[in-house]
């Protein structure tokens, strides 16, 4: 289509100066809204992926990527050895026991909770929890000490801090001659507090040791393995080798299984999103319908003379082909540059507009991500710049039709 005749006298009507300066105004302003398109949609894309990642990394640092558990209700079977099989896998990064149950706390008030037995020299190796620590250690869970570690909202709704008591009731009952069957209670100390910034474990969530946990639910073994995996996308495969090598005694799931619909929410979040988006691009792009249609009607005389000359209707199309496109390449060139270097810069400029005016944008009282995160993708700004290149060259095809259907003696009468 683009030969270099038409690439030539495109070129040529792009850089000459037009009689009619609005034809020049409409094509700036098409460059502009194009590039103001492109710009936002690089930049929500960035935002969206900047809460996936911080939304994903919150989660998988209090859950793991993978678990290795027995039969439900039963502790795993010979553990250690299952601990040496996943450790011995060249994606495994970590491995630790637990002990996970739920369980009811009661102290100044009371509240549900899922109470997990840990090791703590071994928990760093498939949690953050560790890192997030408001008060105390996970040191302090040691063996026989009774310690418990609670996230802040529960520790809040509990009404107790580090150093109080807390009862904790699990439904592993016991029979006594004068009550019957009863839960198991005992009676914890604070040892610390933990803050992931994710509702769901800040609010229900307290680590004791694991040899504590065992005692108080009459096992004889943790009751599944936490892995951590070099790449958490890569956890199904995983899975999937070390059930065949654990045999099927043993049960692998990953985070894809417990978290799928939260995560498959997130994304077709941002696929929706990206449609919408889409929208505003197809909106600039009708500015340079506009421009085009304009250039055509003021080179009416032109292009009766070009096809006086010998000039196909092949040929006359995609001369005007060509204006459309170099358009919509500067426009998308702008629009990427300046996008990508906002989405950038955006937690800086957001955190320096927050102290300029005094105003707070997610505030940490009710948000738990206080900070616009933004996450700039290499693959996003291809589709965007794709995208919008499909919608500026099809806009091209219907003013340059137009062009190529001109008659040179209609066009010439008047001349």
């Amino acid at each position: 289509m683009f030969r270099p005749l038409e690439l030539f006298i495109g070129l040529r009507y792009t850089r000459a100066k037009r009689r009619n300066q609005f034809i020049s105004f409409i094509s700036t302003v098409s460059i502009v809204c194009i590039a103001i398109s492109v710009t936002a949609l690089i930049t929500v894309m960035s935002v969206m992926n900047g809460f996936d990642d911080e939304l994903r990394s919150r989660i998988l640092g209090a859950i793991s990527h993978a678990t290795v558990s027995g039969l439900p209700g039963e502790s795993v079977q010979a553990w250690p050895r299952a601990v040496q099989v996943a450790e011995a896998n060249p994606h495994v990064r970590g491995a630790a026991p637990y002990v996970e149950t739920e369980a009811f706390l009661q102290a100044r008030r009371p509240s549900g909770a899922l109470v997990r037995g840990v090791e703590p020299a071994l928990e760093p190796k498939v949690s953050d929890i560790g890192t997030h620590m408001v008060a105390g250690s996970l040191a302090e869970l040691t063996p026989k000490s009774w310690n418990i570690v609670l996230g802040r909202e529960l520790a809040l709704t509990l009404g107790v801090d580090v150093g109080d008591r807390v009862t904790v009731a699990v439904p592993q009952f016991r029979s006594t001659p004068l009550t019957g069957s009863v839960p198991t209670l005992r009676s914890f100390h604070v040892a610390g507090i933990f803050e992931l910034g994710m509702q769901e474990f800040d609010s229900g969530l307290a680590l004791v040791n694991m040899q504590d946990a065992e005692r108080l639910n009459g096992l004889d073994g943790p009751t599944g393995i936490r892995l951590r995996l070099d790449d958490l996308f890569n956890a199904r495969p995983v899975a999937k080798e070390l059930a065949n090598e654990l045999g099927q005694v043993y049960r692998v799931e990953t985070w894809m299984d417990s978290h799928a619909n939260f995560f498959s929410a997130i994304a077709m979040e941002k696929h929706v999103m990206f449609i919408i988006l889409s929208l505003i691009i197809l909106v600039a792009v009708i500015n340079l319908i506009s421009m085009l249609m304009m250039l055509v009607t003021d080179k009416q005389a032109d292009i009766a003379i070009l096809r006086t000359l010998g000039s196909t209707p092949r040929s006359i199309m995609g001369m005007f082909m060509v204006q459309g496109v170099l358009v919509g390449f500067v426009g998308i060139g702008f629009g990427v540059g300046l996008g990508s270097l906002l989405s950038w810069q955006l937690p800086a400029i957001v955190k320096w507009v927050e102290r300029t005016f005094h105003v707070t944008f997610l505030s940490p009282d009710v948000y738990y991500i206080s900070e616009l995160p933004s996450k700039l993708a290499a693959s996003d700004v291809g589709w965007v710049a794709l995208v919008t290149f499909l919608f500026s060259l099809l806009a091209t095809l219907y003013p340059a039709w137009r062009a190529s259907r001109t008659q040179p003696a209609q066009a010439l009468r008047y001349e």
